[in-house]
């Protein structure tokens, strides 16, 4: 692992680190904010997944976290959103797939699953990284994102339900098997069985039994991509229907933006802090 840049900012220190990444053979950039409690001891772990076009910094710079984590001492752990370097496959006039558009999966089609496995890398590699390294209590773990990182987010607490006590998303595209801007995508990196699409899609998970103590997501009511990205409230229908935990909260004005995500940060970071401090 190499440091390449560390700074104070409320008592804690934010830095941001790379290393190769077997799961995606590449060089890999990320995020950690320790708080000053580290120095008493191994403080909980939140984990941070971004939307697509987005990297480690987006979070960082504008995410207004530092400050509310560095007060409930928690770690916040904030990786890319997809493969890096030169010799990576992409579509750079494709935002929404390729580099910046993971997805959070393992995609199986060539020449795409040599290196986009983002689900390993969030799942195994990096935590096992962040435990050897840094003052982190594994055993108290929650996870978050936004859009994109909301559906990985909301899929990766799904099927490890036992790793995490919170999990919570921004804006989650909550179907992406069904959504405009993710078919495509999940085409190419899974094929054309749907099938094998069903493990990175929430609702797909509620349906076939997968189960979670419970969710929160804050949406914009003023999102340009609600109605053909996100709907929520397909979500919200399938949780009903199986009695799964989770509280909506649809905001009149806000947007899909930082400035929508800053605004309700603070009530995410006490929402996983009181479920995270509550785990034996």
């Amino acid at each position: 692992m190499k440091t390449i840049s560390t700074t104070k900012s409320h008592g804690g220190i934010q830095g941001v680190y790379s290393h190769h990444s077997t799961a995606c053979d590449c060089e890999m950039t990320f995020a950690v904010f320790v708080p000053p409690q580290a120095t008493q001891g191994p403080c909980p772990v939140l984990w941070y997944l971004s939307g697509l076009t987005c990297t480690h910094a987006n979070v960082m710079e504008k995410g207004e976290y530092r400050r509310m984590a560095a007060e409930l001492g928690i770690v916040i752990v904030c990786p890319d959103t997809s493969p890096r370097g030169k010799a990576i496959p992409d579509e750079p006039d494709n935002w929404q797939f390729g580099k910046g558009a993971g997805f959070y999966l393992d995609a199986t089609e060539e020449p795409f699953d040599k290196n986009y496995r983002m689900y390993s890398y969030i799942v195994d590699e990096l935590p096992a990284l962040i435990a050897q390294n840094f003052p982190a209590d594994m055993e108290r773990q929650g996870i978050f994102g936004h859009s994109m990182g909301g559906h990985g987010a909301l899929t990766i607490a799904l099927r490890n339900p036992q790793r995490f006590a919170s999990c919570s998303a921004f804006a989650p595209i909550v179907q992406p098997s069904t959504a405009d801007w993710s078919v495509p995508a999940y085409e190419r990196y899974l094929g054309e069985d749907r099938d094998s699409w069903r493990p990175y899609d929430a609702c797909a998970l509620v349906e076939d039994g997968a189960r979670f103590s419970g969710f929160l997501i804050d949406q914009g009511k003023s999102d340009p991509f609600l109605d053909n990205g996100l709907r929520p409230w397909l979500f919200e229908e399938i949780c009903r229907k199986t009695g799964v935990p989770l509280s909506l909260n649809m905001h009149e004005g806000y947007d899909h933006s930082y400035f929508f995500i800053s605004s309700f940060m603070e009530v995410h970071l006490n929402w996983h802090a009181e479920r995270m401090m509550a785990k034996q």
